[in-house]
């Protein structure tokens, strides 16, 4: 084949997998504009015009917003606030003690670090639904019910993919780097504190970023453990959002929706050059 036919080849196969790519892209696009549509109509138009735009007798403009965050006894911004609290105390635990975890795991080479690395790792494709019940039974018998300690929950769950992404990190770091700290008079906590952690930066952020957007829209884990008449999140409140007999408002449920997936996905798009980094970087064989 000529050098010209290979790339005609070539640029045939780049414009398929683009064509391909963008369809993918935009079935997975689809259900947030569907929220977006729907969280401005009236709540019947929602119903028979599901993928209609909202015009006309259609729209209904911020009143889906009002009633969303006004409707029942529990105020809204009680559950935003709660869905703040859980996802900052749950990822900066997470960061804090994986990241020692990983570091102490990756430096000794020891049977008991391996085998506690292994059950990380299998922790990850352990489906929650196997340990669900057993999980809420042993949140409310030690205490765990509450925004302020569901974090040690999260911290469970989460630690299986933080530690597998900064033990491959850890693992890239020169040991002359330490050693030299060592020399110089810094002992194991120093050392972490003032060498490795700012070192660990790039997978700091690229597992904060996964953690928050996982903690922030979990419903199951805060509905199983949490009480619920004191105490919900927003996905949690977004359930709730129930009328007599059981009637569902789905304009002021879309409404909340999009409300609360908008501060995750801004905080995505202005992060997301830093998932790519931090895996790129965690991915090293050891």
């Amino acid at each position: 084949m000529s050098q010209s036919g290979g790339l005609q080849a070539e640029k045939r196969a780049r414009t398929i997998l683009t064509v391909v790519l963008t369809i993918i892209s935009i079935i997975y696009v689809l259900p947030v504009l569907t929220v977006v549509i729907n969280s401005f109509k009236l709540n019947t138009y929602v119903k028979t015009h599901t993928f209609a735009l909202p015009t006309g007798e259609m729209w209904a403009g911020v009143q889906n917003f009002v009633k969303g965050m006004t409707f029942g006894n529990y105020p809204f911004f009680n559950s935003v606030k709660y869905s703040v609290l859980i996802t900052v105390l749950s990822t900066a635990m997470i960061l804090l003690f994986t990241s020692m975890a990983a570091w102490y795991i990756a430096r000794v080479n020891s049977i008991i670090c391996k085998i506690v690395y292994y059950l990380c790792v299998f922790s990850m494709v352990v489906p929650f639904q196997m340990v669900m019940f057993t999980l809420s039974k042993t949140a409310d018998g030690l205490n765990l019910n509450t925004p302020w300690s569901i974090p040690i929950v999260y911290l469970g769950f989460g630690a299986g993919l933080a530690i597998f992404m900064f033990v491959g990190f850890v693992k890239s770091i020169p040991l002359e780097i330490e050693e030299a700290a060592s020399i110089d008079g810094s002992g194991p906590v120093k050392t972490f504190f003032l060498v490795v952690f700012p070192i660990l930066k790039p997978t700091m952020i690229s597992v904060g970023i996964l953690e928050i957007m996982w903690v922030w829209n979990d419903f199951l884990l805060p509905y199983l453990v949490l009480d619920i008449n004191d105490y919900r999140t927003i996905p949690i409140h977004i359930q709730y959002l129930k009328g007599s007999y059981g009637t569902v408002d789905l304009g002021a449920t879309m409404a909340l929706i999009l409300l609360s997936i908008i501060p995750v996905i801004i905080f995505y798009l202005s992060c997301q050059k830093y998932i790519i980094k931090g895996v790129a970087a965690g991915a090293v064989k050891g």
